[in-house]
């Protein structure tokens, strides 16, 4: 195996602003410390939170790297002291809490996974921050069981994509809102019992229909806003509202009586400021509980588009504009 360079070129966030505000520059390969490993990266995830840390609104947290990017796949090249879980030359996929958008990164030994020969090394880069996401928030926090019904805000995106074909392959029914009928045919062909094109249609009422009444028993929301108070409707009784961002805005007004009358549960998380042992948890979980469909080649991420590295403003513009059906990926 070749011994990585000294400097490699990465893609930075030259100041906040637009895609047009990433731009290359030269940077010092890092060296693995302890519990790390040094990885050649195939593959890097685009994901909103990039988008949002371009634009100035999400600081890594502190240790990070201030580089964009929380996910990649590819070949470990070095190690620290003390990583004992992959070894040289493996390929793997990992989360990242920062630094993604390089030819080589830094990963926890601990919260990376061993690439399924089912997955493309492209599907792998593309995989371990929904894979944690949907996990964490829809199995974990929702504690989704078979026979219920998820209710997925944005089924089209790459969470979406993810989270219809677990709760599908655990047992579960499942609804999504989309806002276009190519989005709601993608959603439907991955295994979604139902999809309901938001911009037509009044999701609650059809959640409603669609469950003689019930409603649905978690409901998996990226929007917020003023579908905080629709969600505790569209709710089941002893429902749970899983939070994981607010793309329509933090703030609403909302009758919290309903959270008592259906006895609902209302909890969110965000993944980038857990605690690397929180992450590694997460990483058993899911080696014991997901990775099996993974092999079988059961689940797989869906890929909307990939880019060269240096191409990653044009993967934003893509992201922007909310066309893209699956995930987004550069390769260095």
């Amino acid at each position: 195996m070749e011994k990585p360079p000294a400097q490699m070129t990465v893609i930075g966030i030259s100041k906040p602003g637009g895609p047009e505000v990433l731009l290359p520059e030269t940077r010092p390969v890092p060296s693995p410390g302890p519990g790390e490993i040094l990885v050649k990266v195939a593959a890097a995830g685009v994901n909103r939170p990039d988008v949002a840390q371009r634009s100035g609104a999400y600081p890594p947290p502190p240790g990070a790297s201030d580089l964009p990017g929380l996910e990649v796949a590819g070949e470990v090249v070095a190690l620290g002291a003390g990583s004992h879980k992959h070894k040289l030359g493996d390929k793997v996929m990992s989360l990242v809490a920062g630094g993604g958008y390089a030819p080589y990164t830094i990963a926890q030994d601990a919260q990376a996974m061993a690439v399924p020969p089912a997955l493309s090394m492209l599907e792998a880069g593309a995989t371990p921050e929904t894979l944690m996401t949907v996990w964490h928030n829809v199995f974990e926090r929702g504690a989704l069981k078979p026979g219920e019904t998820l209710l997925i805000h944005g089924g089209s995106s790459g969470i979406g994509t993810m989270a219809i074909q677990l709760a599908k392959a655990f047992g579960s029914k499942v609804i999504v809102t989309v806002g276009s009928k190519e989005k709601a045919s993608a959603c439907l062909k991955l295994g979604a019992d139902h999809a309901i094109n938001y911009k037509t249609e009044d999701f609650v009422a059809e959640v409603k229909k669609v469950t003689s009444g019930t409603g649905a028993n978690v409901i998996l929301d990226m929007v917020g806003g003023d579908y905080i108070e629709r969600n505790y409707d569209a709710a089941a009784i002893d429902g749970r509202v899983v939070q994981i961002a607010l793309l329509g805005g933090p703030k609403a007004t909302v009758n919290f009586a309903r959270l008592m009358v259906k006895r609902l549960h209302h909890t969110g998380s965000t993944l980038r400021p857990r605690s690397n042992a929180d992450k590694a948890a997460m990483v058993s979980a899911i080696e014991a509980m997901v990775m099996p469909l993974l092999r079988e080649g059961r689940v797989k991420p869906v890929i909307d588009s990939s880019f060269p590295l240096e191409k990653a403003a044009d993967a934003h513009r893509r992201m922007e504009t909310s066309e893209h059906i699956g995930k987004i990926v550069l390769t260095p």
